[in-house]
């Protein structure tokens, strides 16, 4: 193995503790020294007595618990039968995993007392403990471990101890213990207690007097505190979080975790923020054989600066209900609602949506069927919205409508060769806004398709196809206005015809095939006019490569495009023959009109023939380079009116740098800028020693090994942000920028937030972060943020310590 992969880079997975406020990992690995190392060790039949010396003698086989052989090697064995047994000289004591090394080794049978002392080491499963001397009355597990040290695989972290005493098979106890993952003599971080009592049946540790120092300043301190053995969930403290922005000023949450059973658990979180107040957090989970959800809510008693209360609350139910008649019925509900339209601006990090300013709230149950005629759903929601309005006009939204009820039935299938789908539905909308008019809907859709490959010709389809979109309203008496309803029954017929060639190919000095996938698509729909007719969810879809190939420009139910067109398009791949990779596509595609087309999103008639082309390629040709783009043009204006470019370049972990150019005519232009990057020569080693550790991965050649971190890494800086800038407003509309900083043993992140909320509005969020290395993070946490925001982003240490402790059924 290369010297370099080692070097203060590679540290071992951590887990985020829903525990204790501080874990301390050291106690629960000496749980291991004190449960595992000697519990096993069973009474040996002594040796007899060997004239020989300076020769190793063994493996002698001293029987045990019939699970597991003693074996034990060294210079020198002598001893009395039934009386005692004595091992000198480079003493080696091995049963399973376990193994002990001493300059000598004493077994005491009338006392059963075993004795090592003199270079005492101790390994098992990547743990390794060194003392001058441990006894331990073997049957009553009673005794004591000199001076030790110790080392963890898991964490690649260790410290030492005065004395461990060993009070029972179960509970031990260890003096003046600490715990670290920087180098001696001077680590940067050191957690340390006066006391540490372990026992392992209850799976609770604790500690006394724990005190952590960060370059030999207390930051943290607790006279007691419990903590799990094992990964199990246990209540208690949780490290505390730090957030500072422009809109609260500094705000400080200290989360306490309630462990209330295997399948249940709270987390209540209090906070200060120096602008606002005091508010608390919770959250609440829950995992049944047949049900499951969360709660979470946020209050804000009294908001100084609003001058009001504030609150959040976001809930999830998702459940199975078996009946002897129906069967089984799955059900739930979700609801986000917040206490005013500001919210989202206030506490944009408390809202998990990707539409902060439209919160969605439902309830469903659906009934599966499966029959020789597919499979049949039968559902039922009700949906309704709450929209946070600005009070700009120019920046309120359109408020979607409400469905109470929505009911239905789908159907999806196939038989001789005939392809089917239908649903029927009744929807009531009602909507907030008094200028929409609420009514009811009741409509039915399907299609019918028959794919045939004809003969003789490999590779190709031809599917022929007869769809109909049928709806009937009511609507409901508006001031001034009767009451109405329409129907109206729309029906389309379709013919696809699809080729797919292939060739092998030497191109750009690779192996290649490369694939020719023509399409033609052919559209008949009449025209029916439906101005009268209301738009409860229809909206036009977004023009690309797969909404050319649809047969209505609208998605919902209410509109429907009238058609006699015809797409045709073609997309060539190039993949790798070796791996089958795609390194290359490029495709094209355009729609012609054989008549007027009369219903269109803007209700402007459509009579040019040929509709914008279609263009796009991505291609990852020259390794470490990837770059995708499409393109809209317009023959009408003889230029693009819509274009999309990204390229990133990555040439390793930890290096990666992307950029987007997104342009829509007469509408918007921005910029995209993405990067992670090391900074200094340490960084930029750091980075290739992964390149190189993942290289050996992908061989084979590390299989099944792990990398340590040898520490003393004189510091590694690195950048990362994104940056989007709109060049119609010549502004930076939304941006993250930071620095990480990689003292191997300890990581500290600084990360600048600024998120748009308004023309001339934005909020501004300073995330501070340190990661000790083996123990915990504290502080705010702005990994999930780049991690969203910067492609290719990649955590400095591989952990899964973000991710919540899961729940199990009782």
């Amino acid at each position: 193995m290369s010297p370099s992969i080692t070097a203060c880079h590679a540290h071992a997975p951590q887990r985020r503790a829903r525990a204790a406020l501080l874990r301390p990992v050291a106690a629960a690995a000496l749980a291991t020294l004190g449960g595992v190392a000697w519990a096993q060790t069973a009474p040996a039949e002594p040796l007899r007595s060997s004239p020989e010396s300076g020769v190793r003698l063994g493996p002698a086989i001293l029987g045990g618990d019939g699970s597991q052989p003693v074996v034990i090697e060294a210079d020198r064995l002598s001893g009395r039968p039934d009386l005692e047994t004595l091992a000198e000289g480079a003493v080696q004591f091995r049963r399973g995993p376990l193994t002990l090394k001493a300059d000598r080794l004493e077994y005491l049978q009338s006392s059963d007392t075993a004795r090592a002392s003199g270079n005492v080491e101790i390994r098992q499963n990547g743990n390794t403990f060194r003392g001058s001397e441990v006894q331990l009355e073997v049957q009553r597990f009673k005794g004591y471990f000199l001076s030790p040290t110790y080392h963890f695989g898991r964490t690649d972290a260790g410290g030492s101890a005065e004395r461990i005493d060993f009070l029972d098979e179960f509970r031990s106890v260890a003096h003046g213990a600490t715990y670290t993952s920087c180098p001696a003599p001077e680590p940067a971080w050191i957690l340390s207690t006066d006391r540490v009592l372990l026992d392992t049946a209850a799976d609770e540790g604790r500690a006394e007097g724990a005190v952590l120092r960060f370059y030999g300043v207390p930051i943290l301190a607790a006279p007691t505190l419990s903590f799990p053995l094992s990964d199990a969930r246990k209540s208690g403290w949780l490290p505390p979080s730090i957030n500072l922005d422009n809109k609260s000023g500094f705000e400080t949450s200290v989360p306490y975790y309630w462990n209330i059973a295997p399948n249940r658990d709270a987390t209540l979180t209090p906070t200060i923020l120096t602008r606002r107040g005091a508010a608390l957090g919770a959250e609440y989970r829950y995992l049944e054989r047949t049900y499951q959800g969360s709660l979470q809510t946020y209050l804000l008693p009294d908001d100084r600066a609003a001058g009001r209360s504030r609150w959040s609350l976001n809930l999830g139910h998702e459940a199975r209900w078996e009946g002897a008649r129906v069967g089984a019925v799955d059900y739930g509900a979700a609801l986000q609602r917040v206490s005013d339209d500001d919210y989202w601006k206030d506490f944009s990090h408390h809202l998990p949506s990707p539409t902060p300013r439209l919160l969605p709230g439902s309830a469903y149950a659906t009934r599966r069927f499966d029959s020789f005629w597919g499979e049949t759903v039968a559902y039922a929601r009700v949906q309704r919205w709450q929209v946070l309005q600005d009070p700009d006009p120019a920046s309120r939204i359109v408020s979607p409508y409400q469905r109470e009820p929505q009911i239905g039935v789908n159907q999806r299938g196939a038989a001789r060769g005939l392809e089917w789908t239908w649903e029927t539905e009744a929807n009531r909308f009602t909507n907030g806004n008094e200028a929409l008019r609420a009514g009811s809907r009741l409509h039915a859709i399907g299609s019918l398709a028959l794919p045939w490959a004809p003969l003789g010709t490999p590779g190709w389809t031809l599917t022929p196809r007869v769809s109909i979109n049928a709806a009937t309203y009511n609507l409901d008496r508006a001031a001034g206005a009767p009451s109405s309803s329409a129907s109206r029954v729309i029906p389309t017929v379709a013919l696809d015809s699809a080729w797919v060639f292939e060739r092998q190919t030497e191109a750009f000095g690779r192996a290649l095939t490369q694939t020719l996938e023509p399409r033609l698509l052919y559209v008949n729909t009449p025209y029916r006019e439906q101005s009268n007719l209301p738009n409860f969810d229809s909206a036009a879809n977004d023009f690309n490569f797969t909404s050319i190939y649809a047969d209505n420009v609208f998605s919902g139910v209410d509109r429907v495009s009238d058609a006699n067109q015809v797409t045709a398009g073609v997309t060539t791949r190039f993949l790798d023959r070796q791996s089958g990779a795609e390194v290359l596509r490029l495709g094209m595609a355009q729609r012609l009109l054989l008549r007027d087309q009369r219903i269109t999103p803007d209700g402007l008639p459509v009579t040019q023939r040929l509709s914008d082309l279609l263009l796009l390629g991505s291609t990852n040709l020259v390794p470490r380079w990837w770059l995708d783009g499409s393109l809209q043009y317009s023959a009408d204006v003889s230029r693009a009116v819509r274009s999309i470019a990204s390229l990133r370049y990555s040439p390793g972990p930890l290096r990666t740098v992307a950029a987007t150019y997104r342009y829509t005519r007469n509408a918007s232009e921005q910029i995209e800028l993405g990067w992670q990057w090391p900074i200094n020569a340490v960084a930029r080693s750091h980075a290739a020693a992964l390149e190189a550790r993942d290289a050996l991965s992908r061989d084979g050649v590390m299989a099944g090994r792990g990398v340590s971190s040898t520490g003393g890494c004189p510091g590694a800086w690195y950048s990362v942000g994104r940056v989007n800038y709109s060049r119609r407003d010549s502004r930076i509309t939304d941006s993250i920028v930071g620095f990480e900083y990689d003292a191997g043993c300890w990581i500290g992140r600084v990360v600048a937030e600024r998120l748009s909320t308004g023309r001339s509005e934005a909020t501004t969020r300073l995330l501070l972060q340190l990661e000790l290395v083996g123990l915990s993070r504290l502080g705010s946490n702005p990994l999930e943020v780049l991690r969203e925001n910067i492609p290719g982003y990649r955590l400095l240490r591989d952990d899964s310590s973000t991710v919540a402790p899961a729940l199990s059924h009782p």
